[in-house]
């Protein structure tokens, strides 16, 4: 029997797929310092800027006949300067008849790719705060001992006692897990392998990002050049503000040196003595290599030399403020960071973040609230146009954020 050509409607439903919004990790925003969350309600705190002491710093005398020296309250400023929103818009019957029962997941997708924004901004951090770091931009950190290598420097120069934190890569965590597996820890190896994550290892508590912030390097990172110092400049205390080098990759290069590079001073050069930070609190010599951090991008000149703007200031000179073990040197040399990206570590909850509330935007229905997946405070307000024919929604949050320096390194991965 044949079939006769029949003339059939077919009906295409748009059903719900019960799938969940893709959110990233956001180690970062969930474990900041939020004592200064809301700072604009502090009584007398006028400004979007609030500053916050860090610890005083003193020397000694080997003597019962003192010398005086003076007090200074050291500062660090926290300012709300970023700003993000997300928004979208029906027209009455596009939302009555599409959209009404379909919003919750529209906003649960605004709510999370503002929250990813965020946490990468705040992950910035670890480029732009910090002047000391572990690894070479080359070799992957990949291990136990990597890490534990890691807390060791970080800890011998001197920071806060108590629970460090560790931010990593995500992709290098099952490299790590392997390594420990192959270690004979058997009550450690358990929990790992059924987890498959780091959790607390060497007093410090491990959170995996996929956010981590890039840094591109000048060409002098890029192109694994060695820098050799001509001369220094000096602020009033003697401490180093800017070398120049010579031994450029090019002569008259614009990107010679960007402005977040990380430098370090070069071992067994000839004549020269080792460079090693004086611990921060004590000032003595201690293991760690010299590190700094240039503050501005640098131009190599036609002697294919480059000036380089150092943070933090290196000081030789007793005082306060001393903090390597030898003046720097014409003659000796420094290699320089290849692009990379970048993890951190922290001690003391130096990580502070600043999301104060919204107002009510009036006469819309505005609601404040902290979203739970990605930590972060967002408004929500909605309305229409006055005879347009359009309702609009709309997510909003500010922000800032900052790092004490010397409570923190960087975790040097390759790109």
């Amino acid at each position: 029997m044949s079939v006769p050509a029949n003339i059939l409607q077919q009906v295409i439903t748009y059903q719900e797929s019960g799938l969940a919004a893709a959110v990233n990790f956001s180690a970062f925003v969930k474990t900041s310092n939020t004592k200064f969350k809301n700072f604009n309600s502090i009584e007398a705190n006028l400004g979007d800027t609030v500053s916050f002491d860090l610890v005083p710093r003193f020397t000694t005398q080997n003597s019962l006949v003192v010398s005086f020296e003076s007090s200074v309250q050291r500062v660090q400023n926290l300012t709300v300067d970023q700003q993000i929103s997300t928004a979208f818009a029906f027209t009455a019957q596009q939302f009555i008849f599409n959209v009404e029962d379909y919003m919750q997941k529209f906003g649960r997708s605004a709510i999370a790719e503002i929250g990813a924004n965020i946490e990468a901004n705040v992950a910035q951090n670890a480029v732009t705060n910090t002047y000391r770091f572990y690894g070479n931009g080359v070799t992957p950190i990949n291990s136990y001992n990597d890490l534990a290598t890691a807390l060791a420097f970080f800890r011998t120069y001197g920071v806060p006692k108590g629970e460090a934190k560790g931010y990593i890569l995500d992709t290098s965590v099952p490299q790590v897990v392997t390594s420990g597996l192959a270690q004979f820890a058997p009550s450690r190896n358990d929990d790992i392998a059924m987890s498959w994550e780091l959790g607390n290892f060497s007093n410090c508590e491990w959170y995996t990002s996929n956010l981590l912030a890039t840094h591109t390097a000048g060409t002098e990172g890029d192109a694994g050049s060695t820098l050799t110092v001509v001369s220094v400049t000096k602020n009033a205390d003697g401490g180093v503000i800017s070398i120049t080098f010579s031994g450029t990759d090019g002569a008259s290069d614009s990107n010679s040196v960007k402005q977040y590079d990380k430098f370090q001073f070069v071992d067994n050069v000839s004549g020269q003595p080792n460079m090693r930070f004086l611990t921060f609190v004590g000032h003595k010599p201690s293991t760690a290599k010299v590190q700094f951090q240039s503050t501005a991008d640098a131009a190599s000149t036609g002697g294919s030399q480059v000036t380089v703007l150092v943070n933090p200031p290196l000081q030789a000179a007793a005082g306060k403020n001393q903090n390597i073990n030898n003046e720097i040197a014409a003659g000796m040399q420094c290699q320089v960071l290849p692009s990379h990206r970048a993890g951190l570590l922290t001690a003391g909850n130096p990580l502070y973040l600043a999301m104060p509330r919204l107002p009510d935007e009036v006469p819309f229905p505005t609601a404040n609230a902290s979203d739970p997946d990605t930590g972060v405070s967002i408004r929500q307000y909605f309305g229409s146009q006055f005879g347009q024919n359009a309702r609009g929604m709309v997510y909003d949050a500010i922000w800032g954020s900052t790092l004490v320096a010397e409570d923190s390194m960087a975790l040097i991965y390759p790109l």
